[in-house]
C-alpha cells in the first residue's frame, strides 16, 4: 500500500467530507500527448521529485520483488508482482501496468478541469494514487470511478477505498452519490476479518 495512505477510520471521515456533487463533463481533456497534442496532465511519469528516475520506474521498485534495474538506469527490467487487484503472482514487467487508483478523467470531472496545470502535473505523478498491477486488469478498469469497477480481489476492497478516499481528500475532488455509496461499501469490509 503506498505511503501516506489513509487508516480506515479516518479514510471513513474524509470521505463523509468530500463534497457531493455529479460528475463534471469532459470538455478539454486530453490524455494523449501525441501528434503533438497538449496533455492536460503533462507528459506522463514526469520526474516530479528530480531525482532522474521517472514515476513509473519508482512505483515498479516500490511494488514488485526481485527487481533487476536496467544497466546504469533507473528503470526496471525485470521483477515478480503480487498483484493486489486479482491476488495472482505476475512475472515480466510487460504484463504490469502502473494504474491510476482514482483514473485521470475522474481527476478532471471531479475538479481538476479547474486547476492550474502544475497542480494537475503532481496530482497525476502522485505515488498515493500509483499501483503496479495486471496490463489486463487495467485495462479493464479504464476510468470507471468504484461504482462501476472494483477489484476482482474482493479482499482488496478496503484497501483501495482507503487509497481512493486518501487521493480524493487530499486534493478535495468532489464524489458523485453512487460513488460515495460504494466507497463507503468497500470501507466496511476493513472491519472483516481475513478469512483463516
Amino acid at each position: 500500500m503506498p505511503a501516506g495512505t489513509l487508516d480506515a477510520v479516518t479514510a471513513r471521515t474524509s470521505l463523509a467530507a468530500l463534497p457531493l456533487s455529479t460528475p463534471g463533463r469532459l470538455d478539454g481533456y486530453v490524455r494523449d500527448c501525441s501528434d503533438g497534442k497538449a496533455c492536460v496532465f503533462g507528459q506522463p511519469w514526469f520526474d516530479t521529485d528530480g531525482d532522474g528516475c521517472d514515476q513509473r520506474s519508482q512505483v515498479l521498485a516500490r511494488d514488485l520483488t526481485g527487481v533487476q534495474r536496467k544497466p546504469g538506469r533507473c528503470g526496471v527490467q525485470s521483477g515478480t508482482l503480487d498483484d493486489p487487484y486479482t491476488g495472482s503472482r505476475i512475472s515480466g514487467v510487460s504484463k504490469i501496468q502502473i494504474d491510476h487508483v482514482v483514473p485521470l478523467a475522474e481527476m478532471w470531472r471531479s475538479g481538476a478541469a479547474s486547476w492550474a496545470q502544475e497542480r494537475r502535473v503532481g496530482a497525476a505523478n502522485d505515488l498515493r494514487n500509483l499501483m503496479a498491477v495486471s496490463g489486463k486488469v487495467n485495462q479493464s478498469k479504464g476510468d470507471k470511478t468504484p461504482d462501476e469497477w472494483m477489484p476482482p480481489n474482493a479482499g482488496y476492497a478496503c484497501s483501495y477505498g482507503r487509497i481512493y478516499v486518501t487521493v480524493k481528500a487530499a486534493y478535495g475532488l468532489s464524489v458523485a452519490p453512487a460513488e460515495r455509496s460504494a466507497l463507503e461499501r468497500a470501507l466496511t469490509t476493513c472491519d472483516t476479518p481475513p478469512a483463516t
